[in-house]
């Protein structure tokens, strides 16, 4: 089955700084026509940043939307047409002060794909040198080092709401019970 939707066309009611909301005229794929509701968005970055005595970093900051502080892993916005490994080298560094003599990449999130085209890069961080944070003039956060399996169990149980935060932290926890696994599975060779 076609599972595609074509475009007919856009018109964009909106144009901001972050966002851009535009109206699709669409045809369904068993060529009836229907309407899309899309947010535009550069697409984000977000860093699992693990420090040698197994602690995440976490920023708390306040979060306009929800009217509350969230804990969150550091993350941030991309620049039109910016890398976005590049970009979440800078994210960690402002916000934490840190740098990583290890950067992988974890994947895609894509937070509301019924309405918004927002991807975020996920990145794992190891081997961290930490220097002064370099915080946007706008930008007011507080660091929080917190234990991986506490953080594991943060996510579970809904005291980290934040999606991507839940994603990267369970998917950085997998991913080192994985590679434990294969160096214990090595050894015995």
């Amino acid at each position: 089955m076609d599972l595609e939707e074509k475009t007919i066309s856009q018109e964009y009611k909106y144009r901001g700084r972050i966002v851009n909301l535009r109206v699709d005229q669409i045809e369904l794929p068993d060529g009836k026509p229907a309407m899309r509701e899309v947010v535009e968005h550069p697409g984000g970055v977000t860093i699992a940043a693990l420090t040698d005595r197994e602690e995440l970093l976490f920023v708390r900051q306040f979060r306009y939307p929800y009217k509350e502080v969230v804990t969150e892993l550091p993350a941030g916005k991309l620049e039109y047409g910016e890398d976005p490994r590049e970009a979440a080298i800078r994210e960690l560094r402002e916000e934490t002060g840190a740098t990583a003599g290890v950067f992988e990449p974890m994947g895609n999130f894509y937070p509301s794909p019924g309405y918004c085209g927002e991807i975020i890069r996920m990145y794992f961080a190891t081997e961290l040198d930490f220097g002064g944070q370099d915080l946007d003039e706008d930008e007011f956060l507080e660091v929080e080092r917190i234990p991986l399996k506490e953080a594991v169990r943060m996510a579970m149980t809904g005291a980290l709401p934040d999606g991507k935060t839940q994603a990267l932290v369970l998917r950085t926890y997998l991913y080192l019970q994985k590679k434990a696994a294969l160096t214990d599975e090595l050894k015995k060779e």
